[in-house]
């Protein structure tokens, strides 16, 4: 799993939102971006974390910055976890985990000694010009906000 670091550039991706829609990464150019990766729609960490992110977007708003969640759920799912939660932002269905590889969030994972290959919660800030500004990998479900505008404060 190659990790992302500060100044690289934000991997390229085109996936499906929650309506089918084609969303691309440069569909954001000009503004700042959080992407955050969730393992799962509609369990009680994903549905913390969105949660928190819909609750920040105010702020995110006001800071010039736009949010998208990416998981391994089709689009239907991801629609019905938006719909359920009034989400309101896209929510990209990486079915195949191309994005997932190309951000460093698809690794083994281990439950109850069982190994599997599954997404490693994790957000991203990416600014203006698409280049990571930020990157938390292993994030706890309600870290993702208070370490996102935290970057977006810092000088």
């Amino acid at each position: 799993m190659t990790k992302l670091t500060k100044g690289d550039p934000a991997p390229q991706f085109e996936l499906p939102d929650q309506g089918s829609n084609p969303v691309n990464l440069s569909d954001f150019a000009g503004r700042k971006l959080l992407i955050y990766f969730y393992p799962k729609a509609d369990t009680a960490g994903c549905t913390t974390q969105s949660c928190a992110v819909r609750d920040s977007m105010p702020d995110l708003t006001a800071a010039g910055t736009a949010a998208i969640g990416i998981s391994p759920d089709p689009p239907k799912a991801q629609d019905k976890f938006d719909q359920k939660y009034e989400l309101g932002f896209p929510l990209l269905a990486d079915t195949e985990h191309t994005a997932a590889e190309a951000y460093g969030v698809w690794a083994e994972k281990s439950m109850y000694g069982k190994k599997y290959m599954g997404i490693v919660r994790s957000a991203f800030l990416i600014d203006e010009q698409g280049t990571i500004q930020d990157a938390w990998y292993k994030v706890s479900p309600g870290d993702t906000v208070p370490n996102v505008l935290a970057a977006l404060r810092a000088p």
